[in-house]
């Protein structure tokens, strides 16, 4: 019997031995675990009590460095330097610019501007123009600033989070009138270099913003800073938490004083005894399956949240996409007609950025996207939509602004962001940017729609001349559905071009000879409805369409079939770049002359100086090998795009053509006067040159004595038919009467042709 018990009692030993020590090892880590737990709770408490510091600290300093930034929307302007000179002072206009317009817009409280002798000049108090005297109740405060400000004209550093100021400034925070306060003093100077100051004789512009209730409620709404308020001196509790409000010269003001959030304590709190049970009840084994979910669901919810973030923003930018985009523009409409709100919708084009892109690679265009990302950023509000719909174009939804003013003064400085230089890794960058603007429910409610006519808004503002903004306007409808109905006329038209399609010819005199040299070929339309059409109503459209190959090539294989009748008479015919640019272009010119036997030499091709400078650099290489055949390049409209000898040199063309304006403006000084400078800009080049445009006998007397070789115009002749130029070359129209007039003097004041 006692061997049989002896068994059991040997067996359950390691169970007595292992049991307790299992146990104690269990508690342990139970006891472990809640240590850590309470910790845990006690490190995050006080790291999150060093971040509300931290952030209520920056939010502060960006307080101050705001105020600074926002003086400078004003305080840098010619405008506001002469009015402030101005005796007596036109105090409806500071009152718009320099004062009450702080107040509606940054919150100022108080506003002075102070002369360069440092009298106060003007003076505001709650949006509300005060007498300048008032100034003596901060006077103590400012003045000592104002003199630091004078002392030293450089600007502020820049931060991690903002730009350098534009201008120097003193900022600080004092205690005025018994409450706290940032004061902020600017000087008031041009922003174009024209009006020359001496530093330190400008005019000062004093921004002052009370840190009352309100500003510290929406510190605390806005960044989790519980009950945030101003004391005199620190709370004390367990439950408070501050930071001293310091001038610049490390004199304690105030402090900022509010209850601090324990996520430690609340978390130990309430998971503690929850977490302690489960321990106690599954132990170690539950645990470590808990664990190994929560690594798999947390790397299920990355990819999932990584996945959503790349199917609703740009990679490259980060900004919305144009998924997000439309599906925050429809959510804007639905609220828009919830309310009856206003929503601007702006499309936004680069100008010049495929230049950029072409010249200095598609990495330093990346670069530039996102940086033109960041300016758009920064210039709307948090709540307002920033998008990359790809390439250059950028999307901005502004969700109820004030008024439509406002989404100008918005479009206003976007335009000026996008004007300034963009400092790519080894250059500058220059571009700019066009804004069409669409406005709901004003112009419409419906997405497609609002999208479609920001769109036709974009498209006006580049059409006229890009760098600007335009808001949609009903007649740009008209302009759009007009341009549809020539496309669709014109496309009928080019099935048979013969049916509808003229040349007209103007002919060419030489200066020398008083006779006809040559003969430009200029397109006209005889449309079925609406009789002749000059080109100005549709060449754009066959551009924008794609049909100006088809075009261009009739026209110049016209043109050539036509010369055969006019032995040794040059021909000039206007091309397109879109035309150049095809590598197909030179061969088409190479074989139309093969087909009529016109010589190479005869053939004049005329680019306007504008369309060659925004062309690509295949344009170039395309004139360089026309003109190895023998064609002549002509720039026409000289003068009125971007002359400069390098272009000239680039290009390198045979012939420039002055513009007719410049022809009419000879009769002055000044016009005659940059005559005769491009004329010498074409003898010292070893350019030909045709004067178009030419009216009257004083200006063919002016232009012969001054050089010029060729000359173009109703005084001579007006564009005619084909059979018409035969005829004058015959002389049955008098042609070299040209001759007899300049050769008598130009006395005689009549029509040549």
């Amino acid at each position: 019997m006692s061997g049989q018990v002896s068994t059991p009692l040997a067996a359950k030993r390691p169970v007595h031995v292992l049991g307790p020590s299992i146990v104690f090892a269990f508690l342990a880590v139970v006891i472990l675990i809640v240590g850590l737990l309470v910790w845990s709770g006690h490190e995050v408490d006080r790291v999150a009590s060093d971040r509300d510091r931290a952030l209520a600290q920056m939010v502060l300093e960006e307080s101050i460095d705001r105020l600074g930034h926002v003086q400078e929307s004003s305080t840098i302007w010619d405008d506001a330097v002469e009015q402030v000179r101005k005796r007596p002072l036109d105090l409806d206009w500071i009152d718009i610019n320099l004062g009450t317009w702080f107040h509606e817009y940054a919150g100022m409280n108080e506003v002075y501007i102070l002369s360069p002798s440092d009298r106060p000049i003007y003076a505001m108090r709650d949006g509300k123009r005060i007498i300048p005297e008032n100034f003596i109740a901060v006077e103590d405060i400012v003045a000592p600033m104002v003199a630091e400000l004078r002392k030293n004209d450089k600007t502020r550093r820049e931060n991690d989070n903002y730009l350098a100021m534009l201008s120097p400034g003193v900022s600080d925070l004092a205690v005025l009138r018994g409450r706290p306060a940032i004061v902020s003093v600017k000087p008031i100077i041009g922003d174009s270099g024209k009006i020359v100051q001496k530093s330190g004789t400008e005019a000062i512009h004093v921004g002052i913003v009370y840190l009352d209730k309100d500003y510290f409620n929406r510190i605390g709404s806005n960044y989790g800073l519980n009950e945030a308020r101003y004391v005199i001196v620190p709370g004390h509790g367990p439950n408070e938490t501050s930071i001293p409000l310091q001038s610049r010269t490390g004199n304690v003001v105030g402090y900022m004083v509010w209850h601090p959030f324990k996520p430690g304590y609340d978390v130990t709190s309430s998971v503690g005894p929850v977490l302690l049970a489960v321990l106690i009840l599954a132990g170690a084994a539950i645990y470590l399956l808990a664990s190994r979910l929560a690594r798999r669901t947390q790397d299920l919810e990355q990819s999932r949240s990584l996945a959503q973030h790349q199917a609703m923003h740009d990679a490259l930018t980060g900004l919305a996409n144009r998924a997000m985009f439309e599906a925050r523009l429809e959510s804007a409409l639905a609220r828009c007609r919830r309310h009856n709100s206003l929503l601007a919708l702006l499309y936004i084009d680069l100008d010049q950025f495929k230049q950029v892109n072409d010249s200095l690679g598609h990495p330093a265009g990346d670069m530039l996207i996102r940086q033109v990302a960041h300016r758009l950023s920064e210039q709307i509000r948090s709540y307002d939509t920033v998008a990359r719909l790809g390439g250059d174009e950028f999307a901005i939804l502004l969700d109820e602004p004030e008024n439509r003013a406002a989404v100008e003064r918005a479009c206003a400085r976007i335009i000026a962001e996008l004007e300034r230089p963009f400092e790519l890794t080894s250059t500058q960058a220059f571009i700019g940017g066009s804004i069409g603007v669409a406005l709901a429910p004003h112009d419409t409610l419906d997405r497609t729609e609002l999208t479609r006519k920001a769109d036709i808004a974009l498209y006006q503002a580049k059409l006229d001349g890009r760098g600007r903004y335009v808001f949609f306007a009903p007649s740009m409808d008209e302009d759009v559905r007009q341009r549809e109905t020539i496309n669709r006329e014109l496309r009928s038209a080019l099935a048979d071009c013969d049916s509808q399609l003229r040349l007209h010819y103007q002919p060419i005199y030489s200066l020398e000879s008083g006779r006809i040299v040559a003969v430009e070929a200029l397109l006209r339309w005889e449309h079925p409805q609406n009789g002749l059409v000059t080109p100005d109503a549709f060449i754009r459209t066959a551009e924008e369409t794609g049909h100006i190959e088809v075009l261009g090539d009739w026209v110049l294989r016209k043109a050539m079939h036509d010369a055969r009748a006019w032995p040794g008479l040059r021909i000039s015919v206007n091309v397109s770049p879109i035309q150049v640019r095809s590598r197909v272009f030179r061969h088409t010119v190479k074989r139309i002359l093969a087909e009529t036997g016109i010589e190479p030499t005869r053939l004049e091709l005329e680019l306007t100086e504008t369309a060659l400078m925004s062309a690509s650099s295949d344009v170039a290489e395309s004139l360089r090998s026309l003109r190895s055949l023998g064609v002549a390049c002509a720039l026409d409209d000289f003068g009125t795009g971007y002359s400069s000898l390098s272009h000239i040199r680039d290009i390198a063309v045979d012939r420039i053509k002055i513009d007719r304006s410049f022809v009419h403006a000879v009769g002055t000084v000044p016009g005659a006067a940059l005559v005769e400078a491009i004329v010498s800009l074409a003898s010292a080049n070893g350019l030909h040159l045709t004067a178009e445009g030419v009216e009257t006998l004083e200006q063919l007397t002016f232009l012969r004595s001054v050089g010029c070789h060729e000359v173009q115009g109703y005084y001579m002749a007006q564009p005619v038919a084909a059979k018409d130029v035969t005829e004058l070359l015959q002389g049955q129209y008098g042609a070299g009467r040209i001759a007899d007039i300049l050769d008598a003097g130009g006395i005689r004041n009549e029509r040549v042709a």
